[in-house]
């Protein structure tokens, strides 16, 4: 008897295949498939232009969008991400070859396998031991930032195709500069093509933006510029594309070959897991699907692998083939399955027709796809409701079209650490109040602030290192050392899952401090993790028996009944490891249990 789906899903889910495909809805199979067709009309033209960036023969463009991007939509788990050849990995990968053969040599063709090898293999490694947690240091911030610069850096670099200009520029401002410059050498004819394009897009859009407006316009531009013979009239043209299939080839293997490739693969594979990942989750941000970064990891290794055996060059998550397929109302990996086959059959039986298509034409489809990556709309919500965050994603912007994509996305990754360590360097630290109402109210650090007269519960925000470690003695001495006297002081640790080495030195010279004043030092809401620190470094002995609870809760009631009795704490009260809890304490002591193992609900009872 057949495997009902859901029996087959669980199972291709067990093996990690299909996780951007499943579960297929027949709703979805029409508008995937007719993405497809426009990632592929969209596609082809593209990735032959990546080809030139590469160096590569022409043809092996349009082998990125065979095995390598059917490979990366079996087993990924992005129902978004398009892989095929990318500028950025292009230009990188040229830049090696270009000292070590000639450009579309048989050997070229070979290093270009090996450089594909070896990426594939450093991210298959990187899954294997776990790098993909790089990927987590990208905010949602710098994404919005990062694809508005890859739209801004990628419609630049359209503008002199569609103008019919030459530039000599190689960065994104110095491109601009150019095109600016050579606006008076406008080549009218490729200018009215670009101009034909866009509106024949636009129209559509206003229309029925599920029409794939692209595809259109790029067919009447193909039969235009065959029928009124375009290219005699001076419009660009794409060219002559060979026919035929991809052949199993085996790349370069020398020992001498990987040395040469060695640094140029190790940069691509950056660029591929940050610009893949952050394109990724993007998209599944922006549905709010899940993604696997590790499964991810693997079937671009897998992807590029592919790419090295069938005589093609790197290939990478592409935020504008995303952004394709995603305008056309694709929604999960059946566009590039579909995208496949047609270039499949295009490489077999239609490469003439490409002879035909203007540049133009293609630069006008790609400007549009780069344009609708500037999230203006949400770079305004960032500034609207965080401006230091709008200011990373701005900056992230700046870099990604000043620099590139390579070091852009440093620049970004570096930002997002800069703005973590920003908020954690400067925790929102507290003095824990009842309400009238019995509630606890966070009240901020101020001379002379009491939980109640004798008593300060003052909670750290985030965990304790090196870099905030000052700022505990520094609200230490302002509570202690101003205003009425001060009887205990409680450290509350709820939010505290970490203290490293310099912190401990810190926090045992406060307990100095608390000592000096005649002030009893107490700690609340400690974490079985950061209790086992405390042990090590010898602050558990330091403070003594009885000095730790539950809660806040629990610390204030003994701070009662300490000043009630002072002969006699209640046992319930203190937080002794291993002791029994009198059946009197009963009810506290589960109330207490409850709350530590909230851990950080940080709502203290």
């Amino acid at each position: 008897m057949a495997a009902a789906p859901d029996g087959w899903r669980r199972r291709l889910g067990k093996l990690h295949v299909l996780g951007g495909v499943l579960p297929v809805q027949r709703s979805r199979l029409w508008p995937d498939a007719l993405a497809g067709v426009t990632l592929a009309a969209i596609g082809v033209p593209e990735v032959l232009g990546y080809a030139k960036i590469a160096g590569m023969p022409l043809v092996t463009g349009l082998y990125t969008m065979l095995l390598p991007m059917a490979v990366f939509a079996v087993l990924c788990s992005s129902r978004h991400l398009v892989v095929a050849a990318d500028s950025a990995t292009a230009a990188i990968l040229a830049a090696a070859l270009a000292p070590l053969a000639a450009a579309g040599s048989e050997r070229y063709v070979r290093l270009a396998g090996l450089a594909a090898l070896l990426t594939g293999a450093m991210l298959l490694l990187a899954r294997v031991i776990r790098l993909s947690f790089l990927a987590n240091f990208l905010s949602r911030t710098v994404l919005v930032g990062f694809l508005t610069g890859v739209g801004i850096q990628v419609a630049a670099g359209q503008l002199p195709d569609m103008l019919g200009i030459k530039v000599t520029g190689t960065g994104t401002l110095m491109k601009l500069a150019d095109t600016v410059r050579a606006l008076p050498h406008a080549h009218w004819a490729d200018v009215a093509v670009s101009a034909g394009v866009i509106a024949v897009v636009l129209a559509i859009r206003r229309v029925n933006r599920r029409v794939p407006g692209a595809l259109i316009a790029l067919g009447v531009a193909i039969a235009v510029s065959r029928l009124a013979h375009l290219p005699a009239h001076g419009v660009a043209v794409i060219g002559t594309v060979p026919r035929g299939l991809p052949s199993f080839a085996l790349p370069a293997m020398s020992r001498a070959d990987v040395a040469s490739l060695l640094g140029a693969s190790v940069s691509m594979f950056v660029v591929i897991l940050a610009q893949s990942t952050a394109t990724s989750r993007a998209y599944a941000a922006k549905y709010s699907e899940d993604v696997s970064v590790p499964d991810d990891l693997s079937a671009l290794g897998a992807a590029n692998v592919a790419a090295a055996f069938t005589g093609t060059f790197v290939v990478n998550g592409s935020p504008t083939k995303a952004q394709i397929v995603d305008s056309a109302g694709g929604r999960s990996q059946l566009s590039s399955l579909a995208a496949s086959a047609l270039v499949l059959c295009t490489v077999v039986l239609l490469t003439g027709l490409l002879t035909y298509l203007p540049t133009a034409a293609l630069a006008a489809v790609v400007f549009l796809i780069a344009a609708d990556l500037v999230d203006v709309a949400g770079m305004r919500r960032i500034l609207a409701v965080r401006r230091d965050e709008f200011a990373v994603a701005l900056l992230t912007t700046a870099a990604v079209v000043v620099l590139g994509v390579e070091d852009g996305i440093a620049v970004a990754i570096v930002a997002s650490i800069v703005d973590h360590l920003r908020h954690s360097y400067n925790p929102l630290n507290s003095v824990l109040v009842k309400s009238p109402a019995g509630h606890w109210e966070a009240e901020p650090i101020t001379p002379g602030a009491r939980t109640e007269p004798g008593i300060a519960i003052y909670r750290f925000g985030t965990s304790l290192y090196y870099a905030n470690a000052a700022r505990l003695v520094d609200d230490l001495r302002t509570l202690v050392g101003t205003g009425e006297a001060v009887e205990w002081l409680v450290l509350d640790l709820t939010a505290v899952a970490d203290i490293d080495y310099t912190a401990a030195a810190v926090l045992t010279t406060a307990l100095g401090i608390a000592k000096e004043r005649h002030v009893r030092f107490a700690l609340s809401g400690v974490l079985d993790p950061v209790q086992r620190e405390l042990d090590r470094y010898g602050i558990t002995k330091a403070l003594g028996p009885d000095a730790s609870y539950e809660t806040a809760g629990a610390a204030l009631e003994a701070f009662h009944a300490r000043n009630a009795r002072p002969s006699a704490l209640p046992p319930h009260m203190v937080r002794r490891r291993g002791a029994a809890v009198s059946p009197a304490a009963s009810s506290l002591a589960g109330r207490s249990g409850r709350a530590a193992r909230r851990r950080r609900s940080g709502s203290p009872r």
